[in-house]
């Protein structure tokens, strides 16, 4: 007999939902985890401590810029940056102290070690050979570096170093404006680093719609960020205490350079997948190096199972939430499933940005005919009231069927909102179901439906 039904490698997001899941569908589960603490990149050194470091900015620039616009008095404006660090290693803490407490109260072990499939059905954890019926590789992905480009996680930094870094820098340059960048970028300028954000495309944010990258760029441009866009980095070199950036403007030509005390290299992220026995075993990997996958997770090798970042598809926590949950079904009998349509994205800059579905640049591509209703939060009481009114809610639609195809949000708690869109979509709700679903006032949810009725007969606070 195997000693588990099912051994995840890798306590992400991804694999320690997936052996709870495994575990409460009555699975003998375990997770192979050498990290030291549960929660993989999300938890230590990404989603958690970026969200504590940009609450805390966004307090410290509330308190700046408008709590004496409400009466509020604070004396001296300053912040404590190794207090702060200390805020957010304790958040990193207690969440995964909480996981720990999952896994006991589940009755998931947790095997301390770096595991490797070994083959089909056995999993290596140093000397040890653990048997399990079923294998799920959740091993999660790592910063990518650009080529040439040496990274000592002091000056020339990923997000795990800037998560870590000993003092504010005086000035930064963040290389990529995705998600990660923005972000970081967005919490050192707060606290005063002068921030310059460089871009190979010609827009920030990849992959979301137009007008909200547009608007995206234009916030935090005002919030003291400066862009290089079509910027295309051709070294990073240590100088003295800081680092020069050297890059090409693709429009225009000519070879120019900026220098910082730190770099923030933010290109994206790439698969673990190497050192984990998998090749050897006869997984196969597609074209981008991720691990082959079927419509039910499962791999090459019968058996064995992947999920998550070291999988294509969107690096998102919560993506691999749901694999892990489906593959767990699966594994037990069940009809796991995940509706890749429905992965709502978030950017949590102030505003905060978030989408689910389709694009208006992926629709006209397609050919679709699709209507959009906006509503801007200058409309909304709650956001006037609390100065927030910066953004917009826009709602795209079937103008056939009026089923709501996507949403866009800049704005308030837009990552919070997001999720009303998520429910309607997978309920194949059109977009009058929105209209006509009463919403508590004063809310930023409001904003919402003030969107989907602009789908049709028009918002009533436009």
């Amino acid at each position: 007999m195997s000693d588990y039904d099912v051994v995840v490698i890798g306590g992400g997001p991804g694999g320690y939902v997936s052996a709870i899941r495994a575990s409460q569908l009555g699975l003998k589960a375990a997770c192979v985890e050498g990290r030291g603490a549960l929660g993989g990149t999300c938890l230590n050194v990404g989603c958690i401590p970026s969200k504590a470091l940009l609450h805390a900015s966004h307090m410290y620039h509330e308190s700046v810029h408008n709590f004496g616009r409400m009466g509020l008095r604070t004396g001296a404006k300053a912040f404590d940056w190794k207090k702060m660090l200390a805020y957010k290693d304790g958040a990193i803490e207690d969440n995964t102290r909480g996981i720990e407490f999952l896994f006991k109260k589940n009755k998931v072990d947790w095997i301390k070690g770096w595991g490797r499939v070994h083959s089909k059905g056995k999993v290596a954890v140093g000397d040890k050979i653990i048997e399990a019926r079923d294998i799920v590789v959740a091993t999660g992905s790592e910063p990518s570096v650009l080529n040439g480009v040496e990274v000592d996680e002091e000056v020339v930094v990923t997000s795990t170093g800037a998560l870590r870094l000993s003092k504010v820098p005086k000035s930064l340059i963040v290389i990529g404006a995705g998600v990660i960048g923005l972000e970081l970028g967005s919490v050192f300028a707060r606290l005063g680093s002068e921030v310059t954000v460089l871009e190979y495309l010609d827009h920030a944010l990849p992959g979301m719609d137009g007008e909200i990258s547009k608007n995206a760029q234009r916030f935090l441009s005002k919030q003291g960020l400066k862009f290089k866009m079509g910027a295309e980095v051709r070294s990073v070199l240590r100088k003295g205490n800081g680092a020069e950036v050297e890059f090409k403007l693709r429009k225009g030509g000519g070879v120019h350079s900026v220098a910082a005390s730190t770099v923030l290299v933010a290109t994206g992220r790439r698969p673990v997948v190497k050192g984990f026995g998998l090749e050897e075993a006869g997984v196969e990997l597609s074209g981008s190096g991720a691990i082959k996958t079927d419509s039910r997770l499962g791999t090459s090798v019968p058996g064995i199972w992947a999920i998550g970042d070291a999988t294509d598809g969107p690096m998102l926590a919560h993506k691999a939430e749901d694999e892990g949950m489906a593959v767990a079904e699966s594994i037990a009998g069940k009809a796991g499933h995940v509706n890749y349509q429905v992965i709502p994205s978030v950017l949590y800059t102030h505003p905060e940005v978030a989408m689910v579905g389709k694009t208006e640049e992926q629709l006209k591509e397609e050919g679709k005919e699709y209507g959009s209703g906006k509503f801007s939060f200058m409309g909304n009481g709650r956001a006037k009231a609390v100065f927030a009114s910066n953004g917009f809610v826009k709602i795209l639609f079937d103008k056939s069927t009026d089923r709501v195809l996507g949403c866009h949000v800049i704005g308030p708690s837009a990552g919070e909102l997001i999720h009303e869109i998520c429910v309607a979509m997978e309920f194949g709700a059109a977009a009058e179901d929105l209209a006509l679903t009463c919403h508590a006032h004063p809310t930023f949810s409001e904003a919402m439906r003030e969107a989907a009725l602009a789908c049709g007969g028009g918002a009533i606070h436009a």
